[in-house]
């Protein structure tokens, strides 16, 4: 029987079918967190796969670090703070729900920011952006370039960290 069909038998906490959280503030429904042992909530093991692809996205952070440092190098210092504030300014949309934060599970981005965290945090768009700037060619500004390796290399930490898009409900996809 499912621990989120039929609520837990040890807590006697009913759980709904969605994900939803337990009172002791573990989540249910999910591929991350399983039924509470001895020592908390269970987390799934990493396959080697995802090990493979977290790796992959920090060889792909580490690059783009280093070319906003080059780029912020050679051309000084608005290239550098440009890349600086674009490095930070993706997680600024963890604002857009901070009035609802204290009534969300724990891991839970307020349903309102989703949105916004999402869209701040597709890799697509900074390297598209980047394509674009680079075809462009003697047009190419070099600050504009250092803000979206910023932003990139921020993407790619947050994946090789474990950190992705987010549910509608506002949990890590898996």
């Amino acid at each position: 029987m499912s621990t989120a069909a039929s609520g837990t038998a040890a807590s006697g906490t009913a759980t709904s079918r969605t994900g939803g959280s337990r009172t002791d503030g573990s989540r249910t429904g999910g591929s991350r967190t399983s039924e509470p042992h001895a020592g908390g909530p269970r987390t799934a093991k990493p396959t080697a796969l995802t090990v493979i692809r977290r790796v992959a996205w920090l060889v792909n952070a580490v690059f783009w670090s280093v070319v906003a440092v080059r780029e912020a190098a050679d051309h000084g210092w608005p290239a550098g703070t440009l890349a600086l504030v674009f490095l930070i300014a993706p997680d600024l949309t963890f604002l857009v729900g901070l009035r609802d934060a204290p009534h969300m599970a724990r891991g839970q981005l307020p349903p309102r920011a989703v949105p916004f965290y999402n869209a701040a945090h597709r890799a697509l768009v900074p390297a598209v952006l980047i394509a674009v700037l680079l075809t462009v060619g003697q047009a190419v500004w070099a600050p504009v370039l250092a803000a979206l390796c910023g932003w990139l290399a921020h993407i790619s930490y947050d994946r090789a960290f474990g950190f992705g898009l987010r549910t509608k409900e506002g949990f890590q996809r898996d």
